[in-house]
């Protein structure tokens, strides 16, 4: 059966490309008329292909075919396995179910969407919309409810005045609600002539109001479209047909069946038209003839005259005159007052078998989630056109590596209060290129009601939070950023959502099983959020709508999913693993996750070559970032999170002297599979925010300035801070991640204001003015200076790091990653004069950067005479030449080679 969202997709006035019964057909009740056809087509359609079975050969030919031409597109459901060289029958064959799975899921959507594609851009018509017929509709889902009415300070809050009318468009068998808001007819204003007029509302709204009246424009059309002659048949539209039964039976003939006499076959009577004919002037006789080939079975076929033919196809449809009859908005405000004006309030009201209930839209793209102790509302977000953001740069250019720079907008600020766009726009953005990021991840941004939640617990997914400012703010932050050259990616939940059922989707049409699943599987064990129905259809809508929501609407540049194992495991990640491939494939993964997650990066990978996605998984899934038609799920990245977890454990637990280089190395590159699509951090948020303490903190303590530390301790918190980053920014792969605040050492943890701390803003803010002091600043310009390293060397787009050298005695590490080759001495007391260092090009290798150095708060120990090297050719870690290095305690050199020396 048709959904309504079918329905009115064919119908949309939103597009251009999509003609719209809806809003070009003169009454409702016709509308109604061909929904039903158009139903009753669908579903015969269904009901043929159900019952209509193929013959057993016919059907085996189509599974060969299909076979063939999968094999012809390169899909293999189990690629990557054979990729790795991992062999393992139970995880393969769970690979091979999942992937019929998704293709039966894929027919699945295309019973009810015309598309993938369409089934993602329900943006489109869900939630209010405002149609070029002076009107306003809003569609909502909410299968449960009896009745559906849109409340606000509009109609004063009136459960009846706009309401879905059963029968009139208004509710379909999937759920979905339909309200149309009427604009009103101003006082001494007469309706439109023109049943069909349309506005320009935005796109050339101050074209139109020419002042030429429908009669002057449909008499214009008529004098200049139709040539002399052709528009004869408009005038009256019997004409055809009355001449036609003139020529068969002459002026006067019979006029009932019984004064019909026997008709000659139509070759005798053709002919005898023709001879009566022959004498009339060219003009009168008709563009074509009939051709008789002499044969028996040959029909009298009608040839049309070529210049006619091509005059028809010429003939371009009079699609001009009819734009010409569109207003403008001026015209518009001038006859109408907005049913729905910018700034209006408004809930869904649903009645429900449980009892009336409000609630905030779906779809909603501006909330209020807190309005000043009150229940939430939306906000009916349509700012004039004049005044509405229009975008000033172009998307950057997708870079071959990442420097991504996290943040959140609200401690964005040095003050003791929530920070807004416009602040972080005007503030931290020049800082972000000033350090030399290329990317900016932000997290926090999408609407949730709990400000200490740090915006992980999202109740609106459609809406930016408003407590940071307006959508046109955030569409401001996202085009400044775009022109300084910096990605945008949004940190996206769709693992879970918010258990509020004011604001959020929890219960939101009464019943338990709308968007989450019933039971203890609806709800985190120890969360207490809800978990999404991945395996319905109209929550993939929803989802998959929303991901390419924030890419049409606000240009962002790709998505960090969060939290993916709380939604690949009925057990939300909690669960010991071992490793074992069984613990991929066992009872407790959730299938419909992983299709959701398939879809998801199919979806936006093909609609938006260039947009980013990185996977965040603790339990790091097999098949992450390879494609989809190999058997992975798809992401361009995944999250490291073992790093940071390894870095803080040996800060906090292990002195410094029994720290293993080898284990260091292991946890930083991995199993080296997808290595190249790793994204590394030492640090982020969760340092900061989960009740921890950040690195600097650690280190150097909370105290500002020198002569609150030694000097002993301040030298080596410094060092380990330098060391840390660059180590964990270079042997990975090509991409890296940072807190905002973390690269000058921000010495202070992140706590949101909360009951607990009588909802202070103390440390819910940045020291911004740290940079200020020598030990920060120093800091900063180390930080500043190592993504230069990168931005001018190329190192995380080269390839992998080839580590040759790991000394777990000696506490030294090395590797090179193209030109480059990188030194880092963990002892805390040994230095050495004549390091050996395997290399494998001979020739002159020059410092270019030594977190030693003076200007990096270092002793600076090693001398202008040493930043350049010669090789010695003495094979060393299984290379054909060595360096002798300077390697002083506590520090890391890259050295580059800057001349080839033929051996």
């Amino acid at each position: 059966m048709l959904s309504l969202t079918d329905s009115l997709r064919i119908s949309s006035p939103l597009s251009d490309s999509r003609l719209s019964f809806l809003s070009q057909t003169g009454s409702r009740t016709s509308c109604q008329l061909k929904f039903v056809r158009c139903r009753q087509a669908r579903v015969s359609r269904c009901r043929c292909s159900a019952t209509e079975q193929p013959p057993p050969q016919r059907r085996k030919q189509r599974t060969e075919k299909y076979k063939q031409s999968e094999e012809e597109k390169g899909i293999d459901p189990v690629g990557f396995l054979s990729k790795y060289g991992i062999t393992h029958k139970a995880f393969a064959q769970f690979l091979r179910e999942r992937y019929k799975s998704l293709k039966d899921l894929k027919d699945e959507i295309l019973t009810r969407h015309f598309s993938l594609k369409e089934m993602s851009t329900g943006y489109e018509l869900m939630g209010m919309h405002r149609n070029i017929q002076h009107r306003v509709d809003f569609l909502e889902w909410a299968p449960g409810a009896r009745y559906c009415a849109l409340i606000g300070d509009f109609n004063g809050w009136s459960t009846t005045g706009n309401c879905a009318r059963e029968g009139h468009f208004g509710h379909d068998d999937y759920g979905y609600w339909f309200i149309i808001l009427e604009d009103k007819l101003r006082e001494g204003e007469e309706p439109d002539k023109l049943y069909f007029q349309q506005y320009n509302y935005a796109d050339d709204y101050d074209k139109g109001d020419t002042g030429i009246t429908i009669e002057e424009i449909f008499k214009k059309a008529n004098d200049e479209y139709w040539e002399p002659g052709e528009d004869r048949f408009i005038k009256s539209r019997y004409e055809v047909a009355a001449k036609l039964y003139e020529e068969m039976f002459g002026p006067n003939g019979p006029q009932t069946e019984e004064e019909l006499e026997a008709m000659p076959d139509a070759a005798t009577r053709y002919k005898t038209w023709k001879e009566q004919q022959k004498k009339d002037p060219a003009s009168n006789l008709p563009s074509y003839d009939v051709v008789d080939s002499g044969k028996e079975y040959d029909i009298y076929n009608v040839i049309g005259d070529p210049e006619s033919f091509k005059k028809f196809r010429m003939k371009q449809p009079p699609i001009a005159y009819w734009l010409e009859t569109k207003k403008g908005r001026k015209g518009w405000l001038q006859k109408y007052m907005p049913a729905l004006p910018h700034g209006s309030k408004y809930r869904v009201y649903f009645n429900t078998p449980n009892g009336p209930l409000e609630r905030v839209p779906a779809w909603a793209n501006f909330v209020i989630p807190d309005a000043d102790g009150m229940q939430a509302l939306a906000v009916h977000w349509e700012p004039p056109p004049e005044y509405a953001y229009k975008w000033k740069h172009k998307l950057p250019v997708k870079p071959k590596s990442l420097c991504i720079y996290e943040c959140h907008v609200g401690i964005s600020g040095q003050e003791p209060k929530v920070s807004s766009f416009n602040d972080f726009t005007s503030k931290v953005l020049p800082h972000v290129k000033e350090a030399g990021y290329n990317a900016i991840q932000i997290i926090g941004v999408v609407e949730h009601k709990d400000y200490f939640t740090v915006g992980y617990r999202v109740t609106n997914f459609y809406a930016v939070s408003s407590r940071y400012g307006t959508p046109d703010d955030f569409k401001r932050l996202v085009d400044e950023a775009h022109g300084l050259g910096l990605l945008v990616f949004l940190e996206i939940v769709h693992s879970y959502a918010a258990a509020d059922e004011m604001v959020g989707l929890s219960l939101f049409d009464g019943t338990n099983d709308c968007y989450f699943h019933t039971g203890k599987r609806g709800h985190h064990k120890f969360w207490g959020t809800r978990m999404f129905k991945y395996g319905d259809l109209d929550v993939l809508h929803f989802l998959l709508s929303n991901l390419n929501w924030w890419v049409e609407e606000y240009h962002v540049d790709g998505f960090h999913f969060h939290s993916l194992s709380s939604m690949l495991y009925t057990h939300n990640g909690f669960s010991s693993f071992t490793g074992d491939m069984d613990e991929y494939c066992n009872q407790y993964v959730d299938k419909e996750a992983l299709l959701y997650l398939i879809l998801a990066n199919e979806v936006l990978h093909a609609l938006h070559p260039n947009v980013i996605t990185i996977a965040e998984d603790a339990t790091l899934y097999p098949g992450l970032c390879d494609p989809t038609s190999q058997g992975g799920l798809g992401f361009d990245y995944f999250a490291n999170l073992s790093a940071s977890e390894m870095w803080l454990s040996l800060l906090e637990n292990t002195p410094d002297h029994e720290w293993c280089m080898s284990k260091i190395v292991s946890t930083l590159v991995g199993d080296r599979q997808n290595t190249d699509k790793m994204l590394l951090y030492a640090e982020n948020h969760n340092q900061s925010i989960s009740g921890g303490r950040s690195f600097a903190e650690i280190l150097i303590g909370n105290s500002l300035g020198k002569s609150s530390i030694s000097q002993e301790s301040l030298l080596r918190g410094c060092s380990l801070h330098k060391m840390i980053r660059l180590i964990t920014s270079t042997i990975g792969g090509h991409a890296y991640l940072n807190f905002m605040g973390n690269e000058f050492g921000h010495p202070k943890r992140v706590e949101f204001p909360m009951s607990s701390n009588n909802f202070s803003f103390s440390l819910a803010n940045r020291r911004w003015d740290l940079l200020e002091d020598d030990v920060h600043y120093q800091l900063f310009s180390f930080d500043k200076d190592m993504m230069d390293l990168d931005k001018n060397g190329r190192i995380l787009s080269r390839g992998l790091a080839n580590i040759h050298h790991v000394n777990d005695t000696t506490m030294v590490i090395s590797y090179s990653r193209g030109p480059n080759l990188f030194v880092f001495n963990f002892h805390p007391v040994n230095s050495y004069e004549r390091y050996i260092i395997g290399v494998e090009e001979a020739g002159e290798y020059q410092v270019t950067l030594n977190t030693d150095e003076k200007k990096y708060g270092g002793r600076g120990l090693l001398g202008n005479d040493q930043n350049i090297q010669r090789t010695i050719s003495r094979r060393a870690d299984g290379m054909r030449f060595c360096l002798e290095v300077p390697m002083p305690s506590r520090s890391a050199q890259v050295y580059k080679l800057t001349r080839i020396l033929r051996a």
